[in-house]
């Protein structure tokens, strides 16, 4: 072997022993062992050639990925298919669905001995028939919905000798005089309302006092019962005679078969009275809270009204329109016509002092003359 062979080998075993004894130091340096050092410096030049040794990946072969296309394309295919099949079938369904409900509610009607009902459209043609029957059908529910039951809820007033209340108030049910609450244990339960039987005892001899909820007669009937154990409340209207307008159940005070001057609404909602604005009084929503006093307030406002003797409800009640709550600026303008009566009599008193010394100074001095 010569000598320049021989030194390549020795340069590279030098630069070895240079790089070991820089790893060992530098494990000394951080308190490590020089053995740890050395076997993760050797492990990782060990991974380096590994990686360096291995070649990439080669690429997957064009027969594989046409493959991978021609699965895709299948899988759009059958989902395009699926839905398909079932648009076709939610069609078939919707026109079965409709040729029954015509078939069903497209039929005449029947008496009670099963013999039929002719009406305005027997002349037609059977398909002709079955539409126009199965149109009026859907036009009358929808009728039924938005307008009220009758044109006319109420009976005609009492006459003598029997007494009618020159005034009427309507009142509403959910969350005026009861409020639904629900718990796990008990399911839905309808809280009392303090001062109901104070209202009602105070206000019957002055007004037809009527019920008149959104409520339906199923769920309202128990409970208006519950709360008028002595049967103040004369009449009872729901759901069904209202008029629904734009998503909300509106109370006409024209179907009432009353004069609308003598007639008051109370609810939580201005859209329940917004065909006659200035007929109702819309209260804060009661939350339950039992210490509210809002009932007893109410009996008082409405019976001053009543004792005063009003010609005509919506000169008063147009006061209070505006008002976030009615009941409140009621009682403040009560406080300050007290005060302003307390101030007149305290003045109309001095006035009678001031008179009654004059009249003392004058009545001497006419007795001096005298004498």
């Amino acid at each position: 072997m010569s000598a320049l062979s021989v030194l390549p080998v020795c340069v590279r075993a030098g630069r070895g022993l240079l790089r070991l004894r820089a790893e060992t130091m530098r494990c000394l340096s951080a308190g490590e062992r020089p053995t740890d050092g050395l076997a993760q410096a050797i492990l990782q030049q060990k991974l380096q050639q590994q990686s360096q040794a291995q070649p990439p990946p080669p690429p997957p072969p064009e027969e594989q990925q046409d493959g991978e296309r021609s699965e895709e394309k299948k899988q759009k295919e059958n989902t395009a298919y699926a839905k398909k099949i079932v648009l076709r079938l939610a069609g078939l369904i919707g026109v079965g669905g409709a040729i029954g409900v015509v078939y069903i509610f497209g039929t005449n009607s029947v008496d009670e001995q099963g013999r039929t009902i002719p009406d305005e459209f027997d002349r037609e043609p059977v398909v002709v028939q079955q539409l126009k029957r199965t149109y009026k059908y859907f036009k009358d529910y929808r009728q039924m919905i938005i307008e009220p039951t009758s044109p006319k809820l109420l009976p005609d007033p009492l006459k003598e000798p029997y007494y009618q209340p020159p005034y009427t108030l309507v009142l509403e049910l959910t969350d005026v005089l009861l409020h639904p609450e629900w718990s796990l244990s008990t399911g839905w339960r309808f809280k009392k309302r303090p001062g109901i039987d104070y209202l009602l005892q105070q206000l019957a001899p002055h007004y037809e006092i009527v019920i008149f909820t959104v409520e339906t007669g199923m769920t309202a009937y128990p409970l208006i019962d519950s709360i008028d154990p002595q049967g103040f409340i004369m009449y009872r209207l729901f759901r069904d005679a209202t008029r629904y307008m734009e998503g909300h159940h509106v109370k006409d005070i024209s179907c009432l078969n009353r004069d609308s001057s003598k007639v008051i609404v109370v609810d939580c909602k201005r859209e329940a009275f917004s065909l006659q604005p200035f007929n109702g009084m819309a209260l804060k929503k009661w939350d339950g809270n039992s210490d509210d006093r809002t009932l007893y307030d109410l009996a008082n406002f409405l019976k001053a009204i009543a004792l005063s003797g009003v010609g005509d409800v919506r000169s008063v009640l147009e006061n209070y329109a505006l008002e976030d709550d009615p009941i409140d600026a009621f009682k403040r303008r009560q406080a300050q016509l007290a005060q302003q009566e307390e101030e007149r009599l305290t003045a109309l008193s001095q006035q009678n002092k001031q008179g009654l010394s004059l009249g003392s100074i004058t009545s001497r001095l006419w007795r001096s003359k005298q004498q």
